[in-house]
């Protein structure tokens, strides 16, 4: 009896690098039913990957390998940015549910000053975390479907070590956290056995988290370091901002966990050492700089310019990036010491508004 050939589900690691560009491509040929698709995942080294497919639809085997032939040589023999194959790197899963709406949303965080931070420092009913640099994801796990979710609530792609990591737990669940190159940071737990923790006080999923990250060994998936006492908290407060760590998150034990982020208040509360905000780009300038601009009741509001380091691409007009600053004068909204961080494909123009700057503390009003 003759046996039929399975065939070869092809996957690639491809590398750029030159000067300060540090660059990954990944290609795969994936199954699909009896077909199969060509997905393809690219970025910066160590940052969320954007995915993508070649195949609008699953093809035979023989088109699909004959797609990702041509796709790896033309990365490898690329004129100005050629690739080529290394060990390293961290390799991302894809799905055909990429960009589509998940059902769920993250809950989010509203921005306190340093008076309610101390206040909150002294609180036994609040917790404290570090505010972590990275992408806020929630991963859902049904079964064999596992999904990455961006803060609005859209399907991404995921690192592929915690897509492994994901599989070894035997419960369906839903984790909350941030995702830093390979590794997923997490911080609460809304499912797990497929029954809905949400309800519950934020100690008790806490303890739930705890429970079910350490019953596994995998090393994708860290728990986030949380203090509870007043010491500990003043203690890794102090810390984090001698380290010029990003800022520090307080939660309240006893709430549950809410989507969406209040219009302001509520349980979940951030502080940051340094000042960010999302804007709009206005204008490309010449010597690789852009204008951007913010929203407020009058319309949009020029704040000056951001210079675009050399290992990244000069974003488009109308797109929103991410950009941290020191302070900003009231009289021009310009920002002083801009730094660009890179481009936010899940903040919405409509959500860059003048609310978020952070003025010269000189000029603050009452």
């Amino acid at each position: 009896m003759q046996t039929l050939l399975q065939p070869k589900l092809e996957t690639i690691t491809l590398y750029y690098r030159e000067g300060t560009s540090d660059k990954i491509y990944q290609c795969s040929i994936e199954s699909q039913g009896d077909l199969f698709v060509v997905n393809f995942a690219y970025g910066r080294r160590g940052s969320t990957l954007n995915t993508g497919t070649k195949t609008s639809s699953p093809v035979d085997y023989d088109e699909a390998k004959a797609v990702y032939d041509k796709l790896v040589e033309e990365k490898k023999n690329h004129p100005k940015t050629p690739y080529t194959e290394g060990e390293n790197g961290t390799p991302y899963t894809s799905n055909n549910g990429d960009k589509q709406v998940s059902g769920l949303l993250p809950q989010l965080l509203n921005p306190i000053d340093e008076k309610t931070v101390n206040i909150l420092l002294h609180d036994p009913n609040w917790c404290m975390q570090e505010k972590l640099d990275g992408r806020h994801l929630l991963i859902r796990k049904q079964g064999a479907v596992i999904h990455g979710i961006n803060k609005k609530g859209l399907i991404v792609g995921l690192p592929l070590p915690v897509f492994e990591a994901i599989q070894l737990f035997d419960a369906d669940l839903v984790l909350d956290g941030e995702s830093i190159g390979d590794v997923f940071h997490c911080f609460d737990i809304l499912v797990l056995d497929g029954v809905s923790l949400q309800n519950r006080p934020y100690r008790e999923r806490l303890v739930s988290l705890m429970n079910l990250l350490f019953g596994v060994q995998q090393k994708a998936i860290h728990y986030v370091e949380t203090h509870f006492k007043k010491d500990q908290k003043l203690r890794a407060f102090d810390e984090l901002k001698s380290a010029k760590k990003e800022g520090a998150v307080f939660k309240r034990l006893d709430a549950p966990y809410r989507p969406g982020r209040p219009n302001s208040g509520g349980t979940q509360l951030k502080h940051k050492f340094y000042a960010m905000l999302s804007a709009v780009v206005s204008k490309i300038n010449k010597q690789r700089s852009v204008e951007i601009r913010l929203l407020n009741g009058e319309g949009w509001i020029p704040c000056g310019n951001v210079t675009i380091p050399a290992n990244h691409q000069i974003p488009k007009v109308g797109q929103v990036i991410e950009v941290r600053y020191l302070y900003a004068h009231r009289q021009s909204n310009v920002l002083y010491q801009p730094t660009y961080l890179g481009p936010r494909d899940d903040v919405e123009q409509a959500e860059c508004l003048l609310t978020q700057v952070k003025y010269k503390p000189e000029e603050e009003t009452c």
